[in-house]
């Protein structure tokens, strides 16, 4: 069963419990080269993509605010830069508690080089980019009180397929992968240097995390990692070549990404054996569909294997024909 805490917070708010409950005095921000001219950021939260070049810094996604300071200054050791841009992949807290802090370090370049309003004169703080759904989930209807401050909203969003930069002398894919780990999720393709970041669409640390609160479906992640795939060009066989940046975990390559795939197709055509037999969710929990790859995926975090099977289950059996 979720926790009472869950069932009144959400995926999204939970990230926001953990930030108020964690120190993170100890924390320590470190930066790791993935390729070209891009750098995965670890410390407390989601991973960060830092590019970094002649133009200065672009961020993908921000950890948590009380972190800002020691990620601006673990960049200033890779990029003397000014901070530019900054893109959240998805609405949870742990990937977009920093932006108003961030933001705030950061200057935008007059004119820009996206493609919209950046919603920001220049100088103004960095540009913060995001799927239109991840906005409306941060912000909220007049009158009401949004759960995260407008200082953090993003002041660039789209509502196509995909958006458009060029920075740093290199072509940014932002790719909206809709109705997957939230309705907003994006990845951003690093084209010159051949990164991919995935936000929590792809994570080596836990089972897929599927918030159905906020849009989130089972297939729809699954096709969003088949989509990444296609992506992906390897040197030989599963090895090398394109480097990926999950949500949470190391850095990675095909291979790694082969092997949630495989996980994720196995315990989706499970489920839904499952649901087409008539078993109920507790039926399904007690058969333990996913109990091979618990010794991988399990946690007992924020996001348990239990409430992954449920997530599942009510997921798909909006699918199925039983």
């Amino acid at each position: 069963m979720r926790t009472p805490i869950f069932r009144t917070l959400g995926l999204a708010l939970a990230a926001t419990l953990v930030c108020a409950q964690q120190n993170f005095d100890n924390v320590e921000v470190h930066s790791i080269p993935a390729q070209g001219n891009v750098y995965m950021l670890v410390g407390a939260g989601g991973n960060i993509a830092a590019q970094v070049g002649k133009d200065g810094v672009l961020l993908v996604d921000t950890m948590y605010a009380p972190l800002a300071p020691k990620i601006l200054a673990e960049i200033k050791k890779i990029n003397t830069g000014p901070l530019r841009y900054i893109i959240n992949t998805h609405v949870h807290g742990d990937h977009i508690g920093g932006n108003e802090p961030l933001r705030k370090a950061g200057s935008t370049i007059a004119g820009g080089n996206v493609s919209g309003d950046l919603g920001a004169a220049a100088g103004e703080g960095a540009a913060v980019i995001a799927h239109e759904n991840t906005l409306n989930r941060m912000s909220a209807p007049t009158g009401k009180e949004s759960p995260v401050p407008p200082a953090a909203w993003p002041t660039s969003t789209f509502f196509e397929d995909e958006k458009k930069l060029f920075f740093n002398n290199e072509g940014i894919e932002i790719i909206h992968m809709p109705k997957a780990h939230t309705d907003g999720d994006v990845v951003v393709f690093f084209r010159r240097s051949d990164v991919i970041a995935t936000g929590d669409l792809f994570t080596t640390t836990n089972y897929p995390v599927i918030d159905l609160e906020r849009g989130g479906s089972y297939q729809g992640l699954l096709d969003a990692v088949n989509r990444i795939l296609d992506m992906v060009i390897t040197v030989y066989g599963q090895e090398g070549g394109t480097m990926i940046i999950p949500g949470h975990g190391r850095l990675c390559d095909a291979g790694d990404l082969l092997n949630y795939r495989e996980m994720a197709t196995i315990i989706r055509d499970r489920i839904v054996d499952m649901i087409k037999k008539g078993m109920t969710l507790e039926q399904v929990k007690a058969a333990k569909p996913t109990a091979d790859y618990d010794p991988l995926y399990g946690s007992g975090g924020f996001w348990t294997t239990d409430q992954f099977v449920e997530a599942a289950y009510k997921s798909l059996s909006q699918t199925v024909k039983k």
